[in-house]
């Protein structure tokens, strides 16, 4: 079975769903729900879900959001290494439209101790990982030191630069085979690491060209994939690296999807991603991102983030009519 190790975060999502997103002084009515999330841990479930031997590397708080975290994990037969932390475990407080658009507020709690020593003295899981994934809501300094492990285990590392606002650095960067930027995060990269500035907006409007150029720029030795919403996904890759592909970039499809929710299709996606890339079984890099994008598709028929996620089996029940 593919291995992947994903290191990252979990939090108690707080859904408030509603018409319209509020704005500043406003007072809306909305309906409330309480469930799983964290990129982290939403990236774990998919990539479980989806078929891929996972373990979470992650920090818990001794309370309820703790145990919840723990009694799922099992339910779905995901692996936990847990770094203990007397902060609380994480939250995130979520509106979500009519339209399925979402704004989200997230206390780190637990997610700001887990520690470069404790991810790195994973290694056992490691050593036997075919992906290693991680996102940017866990402290930069650990997320790197994964990667640099991962790396030196013979590992594909797969970076998720999500939030946008959280810090990169070019080390942080270099230490990537494969990054994952949605458009909003894609701008914020341009941004940051070479002054470039394009709107959000703009991503999916550029000319395939320019955005390679873009891509190339930003990330010259790994692989780009910019997920693009209902646009598609772009995937640049160097010149002397296709992984299987018979372009150096090109554009997928979105998938048709009966849109209900859209909060955890980003963290579906790379999941499914990671599960797909760790079985090896496709022979284009093409093939693992038309897999993940039907997973994300998927993901968004049904409202929440972890467990929203399908089961391999619903994905090859549906795209296989």
């Amino acid at each position: 079975m593919s291995r992947v190790v994903v290191v990252g975060s979990f939090n108690v999502d707080h859904v408030w769903r509603c018409d319209a997103l509020p704005v500043a002084g406003a007072t809306i009515a909305g309906r409330y729900a309480s469930g799983p999330g964290g990129k982290g841990f939403n990236q774990a479930i998919a990539a479980v879900r989806a078929g891929a031997d996972t373990t979470f590397v992650c920090a818990l708080g001794d309370d309820a959001g703790g145990r919840l975290a723990r009694d799922l994990a099992d339910a779905d037969g995901l692996s936990l290494r847990v770094q203990a932390s007397e902060e609380p475990t994480g939250t995130a407080g979520i509106y979500v439209d009519a339209h399925g658009r979402n704004t989200i507020v997230i206390g780190a709690g637990a997610n700001a101790i887990l520690s470069a020593d404790f991810a790195t003295g994973q290694a056992d899981v490691l050593a036997a990982a075919g992906v290693v994934l991680a996102q940017l809501e866990s402290p930069v300094d650990t997320v790197l030191a994964a990667l640099q492990a991962g790396r030196q285990c013979g590992a594909t590392t797969l970076l998720n630069p999500a939030p946008a606002n959280a810090a990169t650095t070019t080390e942080l960067l270099a230490h990537a085979d494969v990054i994952t930027p949605n458009e909003t995060e894609f701008a914020a990269l341009l941004a940051r690491h070479l002054g470039e500035r394009i709107t959000a907006d703009d991503v999916a409007t550029l000319d395939g060209v320019t955005l390679h150029q873009h891509c190339r720029q930003l990330f010259p030795h790994g692989t780009v994939v910019v997920t693009l919403g209902a646009t598609g996904v772009y995937v640049s890759h160097p010149e002397d690296a296709l992984r299987g592909d018979a372009r150096p970039h090109y554009r997928v499809a979105a998938e048709a999807a009966a849109v209900v929710d859209t909060t955890g299709a980003g963290d579906a996606f790379n999941g499914a991603l990671a599960a797909s890339l760790a079985g090896a079984a496709l022979p284009a890099f093409a093939d693992h991102v038309r897999f993940a994008n039907r997973y994300a598709a998927l993901s968004t028929e049904r409202p929440g983030a972890a467990l929203a996620m399908p089961s391999r089996a619903e994905l090859v029940a549906r795209f296989s009519e």
